[in-house]
C-alpha cells in the first residue's frame, strides 16, 4: 500500500484539495477522462461532507495492487436511505441528490458506510484503461484489496 494523501478539510480547503487529488492520481497513472472522472467523484464526496455533515471531514488517498482508493469520512448524521437507494439521476427540479449518483457513475466502484455517527465513502478506480464489462463491479476483501466481488467492509 502506498499512501498518497491524508488530510482533514473544511470548505476553505476544497479547491486546493481537488488540485492535490488530481496531482496524486495523475502521478499514480490515471489520465484523460478516467483522471477527470476520479477527481470529480472525490470532489463530490468532499463537498457532500462539507455541505451535509458539519462543514469538515477527512480524506485519505492511496494505491494498492493497481487500484487507487479515496476514502472520505465525516462525523455527520448519516446519509438518508432514500439517497443511497436511488440509482438514477434525480429530476431536474430536485434540490439535491446528484452527488451520490455522479460518484457511482464516475468510479469503477463506490461504497458507502453511513449511520448516525458519520459516513465513510470509499471510491476506487483501476489504474490504466477501464476494463470492466457490463455490470461487472470491483469487489474488495476486508483488507481493501481487489477481489472477485462483495463488500470491502
Amino acid at each position: 500500500m502506498r499512501t498518497l494523501l491524508t488530510q482533514r478539510f473544511t470548505l476553505d480547503d476544497v479547491s486546493t484539495l481537488r488540485r492535490s487529488v488530481a496531482c496524486c492520481a495523475e502521478r499514480s497513472g490515471l489520465s484523460g477522462s478516467r483522471l477527470e472522472d476520479f477527481v470529480l467523484a472525490v470532489h463530490e464526496s468532499v463537498v457532500n461532507a462539507v455541505e451535509h455533515a458539519g462543514g469538515h471531514g477527512h480524506l485519505r488517498l492511496w494505491t494498492v495492487d493497481g487500484v487507487i482508493h479515496a476514502e472520505t469520512t465525516d462525523s455527520g448524521t448519516g446519509i438518508p436511505e432514500e439517497y443511497l437507494d436511488r440509482h438514477h439521476l434525480p429530476s431536474d427540479f430536485a434540490a439535491s441528490g446528484r452527488g451520490i449518483f455522479l460518484i457511482r457513475e464516475l468510479c469503477d466502484a463506490a461504497e458507502f458506510r453511513t449511520g448516525p455517527r458519520g459516513t465513510t465513502v470509499r471510491l476506487t478506480m483501476r489504474l490504466g484503461p477501464r476494463v470492466r464489462g457490463a455490470g461487472e463491479k470491483i469487489g474488495f476483501t476486508a483488507s481493501g484489496r481487489p477481489g472477485a466481488g462483495g463488500s470491502m467492509w
